[in-house]
C-alpha cells in the first residue's frame, strides 16, 4: 500500500488498483481479483477481457456503485445492479463532487498486431482517466503508448503507467512519458498477469527515479 496525502493506493493485478479516499473506494479495470471491499466507483478503460471483466465487476459492485467506462464498453456493460453507468469518449468529463473523471486518449503508435494495424487504434477510443480527488490529480493511463496528447494532462500528482511493452509502453517509453508529464509520484502497472514481469517494473524504477519518486507496489 502507498499513501499520497490522504489517498491510499493498493495494486491488485494488471491494471487494477484499489484507491481509497475518505470512506470511498474506487477500482480501476478490475481483473482477476480476490475477496475485496465493495466499490463506490469503478473505472474501465476499454472492453478487452483483461480490463472489462464482468465477473470482477459484479464481485465488487453494489447498488450504490457508479461505473465510468469508455464508450466502447457500452455493448458489454448492461443491466448491472448499480446506481449509474456512464460511458465517456476521450476528452469527456463527469463530475460527482467528491471525485471527477476525465477520459483521456489511449492508443498505440508503435505496437502492431499486423503491419499498419495497431492493437489499440486511436479510432477505437479506448481511454485512460484523470481522476481528481480534491486537488489531487491521478492519471491512470490505460493501454497506451507515449502519445502526443499527454502534454495537455498537466499537472499530474500520481501517474499509474503501463510498462510491459507488447500492447502498451515499454518501461523505457514510460520513462519518456514521465519526463513530459512530471508527476510527483509514478507507479508502474500492466505487468505480471498477461505480459511483462517485475523486471519491467524494476527497469522503470531504475530509470524514472531520476525524474520523480517511483513506487513499485507488490
Amino acid at each position: 500500500m502507498f499513501k499520497y496525502q490522504n489517498i491510499e493506493f493498493v495494486y491488485l493485478n494488471h491494471d487494477t488498483f484499489k484507491i481509497k479516499f475518505g470512506d470511498k473506494i474506487l477500482y480501476t479495470d478490475p481483473f482477476e481479483i480476490g475477496g475485496v471491499e465493495r466499490a463506490d466507483y469503478i473505472t474501465v478503460s476499454h472492453e478487452h477481457f483483461d480490463h472489462l471483466s464482468l465477473n470482477d465487476i459484479k464481485k465488487i459492485s453494489k447498488p450504490e456503485t457508479i461505473i465510468v467506462a469508455s464508450k466502447n464498453c457500452e455493448a458489454k456493460i448492461r443491466n448491472l445492479n448499480v446506481r449509474e453507468t456512464r460511458f465517456l469518449r476521450p476528452g469527456e468529463t463527469v463530475d460527482y463532487g467528491i471525485v471527477k473523471f476525465t477520459a483521456t486518449p489511449a492508443y498505440n503508435i508503435n505496437k502492431f498486431r499486423a503491419p499498419g494495424q495497431p492493437f489499440h487504434p486511436k479510432q477505437y477510443e479506448g481511454v485512460g482517466f484523470i481522476i481528481q480527488v480534491g486537488n489531487v490529480r491521478i492519471y491512470h493511463a490505460g493501454d497506451t503508448d507515449n502519445i502526443p496528447e499527454i502534454a495537455s494532462y498537466l499537472p499530474i500528482d500520481v501517474a499509474l503507467l503501463p510498462v510491459s511493452g507488447t500492447y502498451v509502453m515499454t518501461a523505457d517509453e514510460a520513462v519518456e512519458m514521465v519526463k513530459i508529464i512530471k508527476p510527483k509520484v509514478a507507479i508502474p502497472m500492466h505487468y505480471g498477469a498477461i505480459v511483462g514481469s517485475t523486471s519491467d517494473a524494476k527497469r522503470f524504477k531504475e530509470k524514472a527515479s531520476e525524474y520523480t519518486q517511483v513506487v513499485v507496489l507488490k
